[in-house]
């Protein structure tokens, strides 16, 4: 358990070296971001990209529908697809800053690893939930630890950082939950095809859909569609949909100081009231209300 705690430490002292201010940090690896928060942050909603997550300082909340996951040192999170969630780091303070490394990766990576490997997978397997947290395994940490460290050796990125990052993927998918990640990369698998219901509302958030269409690029009946999408994501279609328009809405809101009714209409509301009402419910706040309060914690 030592041997585990100071390699946290090691990883830990590398993030706080290349984050010397708050905030999401992209480093010179593809796809590898450092996190550092020195306060107990605000909620915040976006869509999680396919990504794995290790936290050696401090603690955070996920929350993907109703449910919550919570994690802290000596654990990962991984998201195996697009999902809309609020992240909020609920442990942390200027002499003990959340630490944080974010990879980010593509199904195709995924199959990479699959395809040199002899897991051997049933495509028919029941969809997994597309996010679980797992403790960390010492191989795993020795891998994370490998590819941090590059940026230390700038020179050996172009070639061992996708070895890394390849590494990473095969202990995470030889845990305990590889197989919610496996499912996301196989051609036939349930998850797949829920995959690909999800990609089609993520590009057209701001038009209505019929649910026998989603059935029919899922190959599913409705029962079967709605069944399935839960597991993968723990919202309905429906729900699913909402959440983006309404992470949108705000995102535009904030940036683009926009007329409420204007961006209502841009993000597929023909209600303004009806707007108003489901953003109040999941941002606890008005719009107005609410981004004349972000702005002002950001000032």
């Amino acid at each position: 358990m030592s041997g585990k705690i100071n390699k946290q430490n090691e990883l830990g002292k590398l993030i706080e070296r290349y984050t010397d201010q708050d905030g999401v940090h992209p480093t010179s690896i593809p796809s590898l971001f450092l996190i550092r928060e020195s306060i107990i942050t605000e909620p915040i909603s976006r869509v999680n990209e396919p990504s794995f997550c290790i936290i050696v300082q401090g603690e955070k909340e996920v929350w993907l529908g109703e449910e919550c996951f919570r994690y802290g040192p000596g654990n990962y999170i991984v998201a195996s697809v697009d999902l809309p969630v609020t992240g909020q780091v609920i442990k942390a303070s200027p002499d003990s800053p959340y630490l944080a490394l974010k990879l980010e990766f593509t199904t195709s990576e995924v199959l990479e690893v699959l395809s040199d490997t002899d897991i051997q997978s049933g495509h028919r397997k029941n969809a997994k939930r597309a996010m679980f947290i797992s403790e960390v395994e010492p191989s795993l940490l020795d891998a994370v630890i490998r590819l941090a460290c590059l940026l230390d050796n700038p020179k050996h990125i172009p070639i061992l950082s996708s070895l890394y990052k390849k590494e990473i993927l095969y202990w995470v998918l030889q845990g305990k939950h590889g197989e919610a990640l496996e499912q996301m990369a196989l051609e036939g698998s349930n998850s797949i095809r829920i995959r690909n219901v999800i990609e089609n509302i993520i590009n057209n958030y701001e038009k209505s859909f019929r649910i026998e269409d989603l059935a029919e690029i899922a190959n599913m009946s409705v029962a079967s569609l709605h069944r399935h999408f839960k597991e993968v994501t723990a919202l309905s279609p429906i729900q699913f949909q909402k959440q983006l328009r309404l992470q949108e809405a705000r995102r535009l809101l904030l940036a683009e100081s926009s007329d409420v009714a204007d961006v209502a209409f841009r993000v597929g509301y023909e209600s303004q009231s009806q707007f108003s009402r489901e953003y109040s419910r999941m941002f606890g706040f008005s719009p107005r209300a609410d981004i004349n309060r972000l702005r002002e914690n950001f000032v």
